[in-house]
């Protein structure tokens, strides 16, 4: 297939004269922007507190190639195996060089140039490779060491721990020398050279690494390893829609640019740093939140992962567990029981925000963070991720923290939590936002819920203060304020309110809907962060206004910048680059938008609709415990697989499933690999009843 045909092949002949929308080529471990002479490593921060940011490491693999005589330039990146490629095209020769990230492998990063000859003349071609690397970087002292098997080697440290008596993090390049030159002789009609790079955090794994690279190079396995791991990603998740080709990119850039920021699905190391606005290659000192970790990680860009991948998934909450100890001590210096999740995080869990009323107030964090695990729950049923992996003590230790945060009101007999900033950052230090109130009383519901299944005693004011906390609520405009002495029609930064229907799933009649909608939508600043207008088309869609949901959703195109598919988190191009936080936030509008997905404690509901020029929608690898389901949404029908599955690996057999009408009350079981038609109507897929299901225990 042609690039010209294939939605998945970025392709162009001119690059971007603004390099930040250079196409990001990541893995979960190593992330770098295509020819920048820096890259960073997860978990590599340096700086202490507020000055932490991602270590610039220097990039050997930071090289352009140029021909001695004029060519044609192409370039293209292929999103179905995570390569970009720079061909030259003269009269002499045709260049490529190809550049990635290994999908498998994550401590290696490639370069591969070939070179074809066009003609017939035997005479010699050489093709430049032009470099602006230095082994230096201001982060980490460098230096050089013994050369390993024909490889360069720097090491160091960075200069600053994040904490006062922290560990500096130990930084080790091994690649293989770069000339400036590569020729093709009289004799050749065509050569090809292959570059690798390898970054570790101590000198035996950059060495085994670097064994590996090698022994790949030698069995011509270098670039097929990487394009299966990549194949094996694609085949666990589609996301095509017909009738908008823009859209269609624009998802397949969302999918791929995401599902570069994790790790390997086979990836057992335990070392994910999780996820920053900006991605692994930004984030820098001043750079894109200096690679911190939001509640974008677990509100925005989560959900359209933890819908096809729950190992993914699972190493998320898994980077939010190996947090805790840092989380308690929040707790503890703002004076509160249980645990406070920063609303920066590096790698400690203590608050590496620059300004301390982020920190202080915006504790909203704390029920972002258990919703992305209670969804994990309720689509996986994994209790081992709750026990052993000790998701209980951040779910239990969350609700003592609102336990303790709370002040009782004997005014209106309610539980208020005071001096917050929401999430509409353009107010602070307000009283019962809406936004924190709610995902306090879910989290504080789930805590009780969890204990129960895991027979762990639960204090009984997690359950009286969830009963009774402050929901605000304006009864003569039946709508919801924003925060207690909010005004109508004051302006707003961001979603914030409109988010109580999704994700927050706070009970309301299509009434309070619309009218929160038509309350905020007119107030939001056009110029906000771009995963608002992914919030307000969920709404719409919900309420069956599938074309004033897609002209919002097609504000977010503004947001796209290049051939690329690179999202500014800005439309005029500021604020982070490679915003995936935005990506996340237009893919919910789609995955659960016009599927109208919703997890739920008992099942997966569904209520499709599609807009004017969407003709049909396809999910591929929807995965819900344990089973693996294709979607087919057209405009009156829905069409519903679940794929066969064999299991090698031990896992136990996936549960079986039905689809109920709501209307009708009808039930149609699923049976792998035997495709189910419906008419386009609500829904939802659940467990078939069986006289041997067990759960929960």
């Amino acid at each position: 297939m042609s690039s010209l045909s294939d939605p998945y092949i970025f392709s162009t002949d001119v690059l971007p004269s603004d390099r930040r929308f250079l196409p990001p080529l990541a893995n979960g471990l190593l992330g770098w922007r295509v020819y920048n002479n820096i890259m960073h490593m997860g978990g590599v921060y340096n700086g202490e507190g507020g000055r932490c940011h991602r270590a610039d490491v220097p990039c050997p693999l930071g090289v352009k190639a140029e021909t001695e005589e004029p060519a044609q330039h192409s370039y293209s990146l292929d999103t179905n195996t995570g390569i970009f490629t720079h061909t030259l095209s003269s009269g002499s020769v045709t260049a490529s060089q190809s550049l990635y990230s290994h999908r498998y492998y994550p401590n290696l990063m490639v370069m591969e140039v070939s070179l074809v000859r066009q003609g017939t003349a035997e005479e010699p071609v050489t093709v430049k490779l032009v470099s602006s690397f230095t082994p230096q970087s201001k982060d980490i002292a460098f230096e050089a060491g013994p050369d390993y098997k024909g490889g360069r080697h720097i090491h160091g440290q960075t200069s600053t721990a994040e904490i006062p008596g922290g560990s500096c993090a130990t930084v080790h390049l091994i690649w293989t020398s770069i000339p400036e030159t590569l020729t093709l002789l009289p004799e050749q009609s065509q050569a090809r050279w292959g570059f690798i790079l390898v970054v570790a955090n101590d000198l035996n794994s950059a060495q085994a690494n670097f064994d590996e690279g090698l022994n790949l190079i030698a069995t011509g396995d270098l670039r097929p390893s990487h394009e299966e791991a990549w194949k094996e990603l694609w085949l666990q998740s589609k996301v095509e829609v017909s009738g908008s080709e823009s859209l269609c990119k624009a998802l397949i850039g969302c999918m791929f640019y995401l599902l570069s920021a994790f790790p390997n699905i086979h990836d057992t190391s335990s070392s994910f740093g999780g996820v920053s606005p900006g991605g692994l290659s930004n984030g820098g000192d001043g750079q894109d939140y200096w690679g911190h970790v939001f509640w974008d990680q677990d509100m925005w860009m989560y959900p359209g992962i933890a819908l096809f991948y729950p190992k993914l998934a699972r190493s998320v909450l898994e980077y939010r567990v190996r947090t805790i100890d840092g989380a308690k001590d929040n707790a503890q210096k703002q004076g509160y029981k249980g645990i406070k999740f920063p609303w920066e995080s590096a790698v400690s869990g203590r608050e590496v925000c620059p300004e301390d009323i982020y920190g202080n107030q915006e504790i909203h964090i704390n029920g972002d963070v258990t919703l992305a695990f209670q969804h994990y729950l309720y689509l996986s049923e994994d209790l081992s991720m709750f026990r052993e992996a000790k998701g209980s003590e951040v779910i239990y230790g969350v609700a003592d923290y609102w336990v303790s945060r709370v002040t009782w009101s004997p005014e209106d007999q309610k539980y208020h939590l005071l001096g917050v900033m929401p999430p509409d950052e353009y107010y602070y230090n307000v009283n019962n936002s809406v936004f924190t109130n709610t995902v306090a009383k879910f989290s504080l519901q789930f805590a009780v819920e969890l204990a129960d299944l895991l027979q762990h005693p639960s204090p009984k004011e997690w359950k009286e203060v969830a009963e009774h906390i402050k929901i605000p609520f304006d009864t003569e405009s039946q709508y919801h304020p924003e925060f207690d002495g909010y005004v109508k029609g004051q302006p707003v930064k961001q979603a914030d309110t409109v988010m109580l229907g999704y994700p927050l799933g706070l009970p309301m009649s299509a009434e309070i809907r619309r009218n929160d909608l038509e309350a905020y939508e007119p107030v939001t600043d056009p110029e906000g962060p771009a995963m608002t207008w992914g919030m307000f088309a969920i709404g719409w869609l919900e309420l069956g206004e599938a074309e004033r949901a897609q002209r919002l959703l097609e504000k977010c195109f503004s947001n796209i910048q290049g051939p690329f598919q690179v999202w500014s988190e800005s439309t005029d191009g500021s604020g982070a680059v490679n915003f995936l936080t935005g990506m996340g936030g237009f893919l919910q509008a789609v995955l659960f938008g016009y599927t109208g997905f919703r997890v739920q404690k008992e099942c997966l509901a569904f209520s499709p609709i599609l807009p004017n020029d969407i003709s049909e929608l396809c999910l591929r690898g929807v995965n819900y415990l344990g089973n693996q389901m294709d979607w087919l949404l057209r405009k009156d029908e829905v069409c519903i697989i679940v794929r066969k599955q064999t299991r090698s690996d031990g896992s136990a057999k996936p549960h079986d499933l039905q689809v109920v009408l709501k209307a009708s009350g009808e039930k149609i079981p699923l049976t792998p690999g035997k495709p189910v038609t419906l008419p386009r109507e609500p829904g939802c897929v659940c467990k078939l009843p069986s006289v041997s299901s067990c759960w929960p225990l």
